[in-house]
């Protein structure tokens, strides 16, 4: 009877899906702001990477704050992480 390579060992595994590599993925950190809200904000960092960066897969709102002036919030302001895919 004729055996699988790999099988005395016990590393065979029938139906073994394709090795599908992770892509490689890179973070780069970018500081917004909007008049209205720091959705707003989050949307214009997003908005600007992409004139220069393809392949955006997310983005992880790191740290907020808001500029006030006269006792009300004049400016939002986003700190983002940005995850895009590296093109081979």
């Amino acid at each position: 009877m004729e055996t699988q390579p790999g099988a005395e060992r016990g590393t065979f595994r029938p139906n073994k899906p394709e090795y599908n590599p992770m892509p490689i993925l890179k973070v780069i950190e970018i500081l917004a702001s909007s008049k209205n809200s720091w959705e707003e904000a989050a949307a214009n960092a997003v908005k600007e990477a992409s004139k220069t960066v393809r392949g955006i897969r997310s983005v992880n709102v790191k740290n907020q704050s808001a500029v006030v002036e006269k006792g009300k919030i004049a400016e939002y302001r986003v700190n983002c992480k940005i995850t895009f895919s590296i093109e081979k």
